[in-house]
C-alpha cells in the first residue's frame, strides 16, 4: 500500500474532507522528494505536489505517484498554494496543526479567501512508525556504514587524539561514502562523556577513562545511530562493572521486545535491571526513540509512552549510565521489530574495549 492511500485511509477515519501536507519531511515520506520546500494537497481522488523553481527538476525525478507543479520567483508559496487550491475546488481543507506556526497560519488564512481552513490532528507520527520493506532497506544500509565507521575510527581512540579530530573523522568517513551525517556526532570522553549529548569539543583522551561515541550516517534519506563506550587503558573495576551494569540492561529490553509489547515495558526492563545495581538514578533519559528519515522519528520507547511494538517499527534501544564527576556509558542499537520478536540492524561489537 503506498504511503499517498495510507495518508488518504487517515484522512477517512478522522473525516478530513482534504488536506495540506506542508511539513516538509511528511511531504517527503509521502513522495520521496529529497528538498527543503514542498506542499502536498491531498484530496479523496486527488493530489499535487508543490514546490519552488529551486526543485522543479528535482521535483519531477524524485516525487513518484503525485503529479508536480511550481513556481518562481515573485510569487510566493502561500499565493500558488491558493491559486491551486482554487483551481482544484477545495472549499475546505485541513492543516497539519502540530506542525504549522501560528505566523503561518495566519499568513495561510489571509490568502485563502472563500476556502475554510481546519486544524488536523497529527495523522503522520502513527503512519511513519511503521516502515514499509523498501524504508527498512535503506535504514538497514545506513546501520551498515555506521559499523563500518565504527571500525575505521577505532584506531584513533588512544590519548593525545582530541575529540574533535574524532568526530571530524567519523563525518569525513561518512561523506567519503556517499553519505550524510544523520546528526553531529558525539564524541565525550573522560568525564565529559557523563554528558549525554557531550558534543565533541578541543578536550584531548587521556589514559584511565571512558570515551562515548554516538553518531549516524544518513543515507538514501534515512538514518542510522549508533553508541559504543569504550575504556582508555587502565581499566578499573568501577569502570568495568558500570559497562557491564549498562550493557545487561540493553539486553534485558532487547529480550523482551516483540509485537504486542508496551513501549513502557521495553523502558521498565532496562530501568529496573539498572535499580537492581543501585544505578537506576544515572539513567535520566528514556530508553530510545523513532527511527527512519529523521535521525529521532516518531515514537518513544520511555516511561509514559503509549505505543505498542508491531512489526515494522524501528527503534533504537539506548540505556545509559552517567555519574557526574567519573563518566558515563551508553550503548545503543537500532533494532527493526519483526513478526516474531526483533532484528538488531547494528552489528559493531558491545564487548568492553580497552584501548589502545
Amino acid at each position: 500500500m503506498s504511503a499517498l492511500t495510507r495518508v488518504r485511509e487517515k484522512m477517512r477515519e478522522q473525516n478530513l474532507p482534504a488536506m495540506l501536507v506542508s511539513n516538509v519531511d511528511n511531504a517527503g515520506w509521502m513522495t520521496g522528494f529529497s528538498g527543503s520546500s514542498a506542499n502536498v494537497v491531498v484530496t479523496p481522488d486527488d493530489a499535487l505536489f508543490i514546490t519552488d523553481s529551486r526543485y522543479t527538476i528535482q521535483a519531477n525525478e524524485e516525487v513518484k505517484g503525485v503529479p508536480v507543479t511550481s513556481f518562481a520567483s515573485p510569487v510566493q508559496m502561500t499565493d500558488f498554494v491558493a491559486q491551486q487550491l482554487k483551481m482544484m475546488g477545495v472549499s475546505k481543507i485541513a492543516f497539519e496543526a502540530n506542525t504549522t506556526t501560528y505566523e503561518q497560519f495566519e499568513n495561510l488564512k489571509g490568502k485563502l479567501n472563500g476556502i475554510e481552513l481546519m486544524p488536523a490532528p497529527d495523522i503522520f507520527t502513527d503512519l511513519r512508525l511503521v516502515k514499509s520493506p523498501e524504508e527498512i532497506e535503506k535504514i538497514r544500509a545506513a546501520c551498515q556504514l555506521a559499523d563500518k565507521c565504527f571500525e575505521h575510527v577505532l584506531r584513533l581512540i588512544q590519548p593525545g587524539v582530541s575529540e574533535w579530530d574524532i568526530s571530524l573523522d567519523i563525518e569525513f568517513f561518512f561523506r567519503r561514502n556517499m553519505a550524510e551525517i544523520g546528526f553531529s556526532p558525539i564524541v565525550a570522553s573522560g568525564q565529559r562523556s557523563a554528558l549525554p549529548h557531550g558534543r565533541a569539543s578541543e578536550k584531548i583522551l587521556e589514559a584511565g577513562g571512558f570515551v562515548t561515541l554516538d553518531f549516524g550516517a544518513k543515507l538514501d534519506g534515512y538514518c542510522s545511530d549508533m553508541t559504543r563506550t569504550m575504556v582508555l587503558a587502565p581499566l578499573s573495576d568501577r569502570h568495568k562493572h558500570i559497562y557491564d551494569c549498562v550493557l545487561e540492561s540493553q539486553l534485558a529490553a532487547l529480550a523482551i521486545m516483540k509485537p504486542g509489547v508496551a513501549a513502557h515495558d521495553v523502558d521498565a526492563a532496562a530501568r529496573d535491571t539498572l535499580a537492581k545495581y543501585d544505578l537506576a538514578q544515572y539513567f535520566g533519559h528514556g530508553l530510545g526513540h523513532g527511527l527512519g528519515r529523521n535521525v529521532h522519528d516518531g515514537g518513544r520507547l520511555g516511561t509514559n509512552s503509549k505505543t505498542i511494538l508491531a512489526p515494522g517499527q524501528v527503534w533504537t534501544v539506548e540505556p545509559g549510565v552517567y555519574i557526574a564527576g567519573f563518566g558515563g556509558v551508553r550503548i545503543e542499537d537500532d533494532v527493526v521489530v519483526t513478526e516474531t520478536g526483533i532484528e538488531i540492524l547494528t552489528h559493531s561489537t558491545k564487548e568492553l574495549l580497552v584501548l589502545p
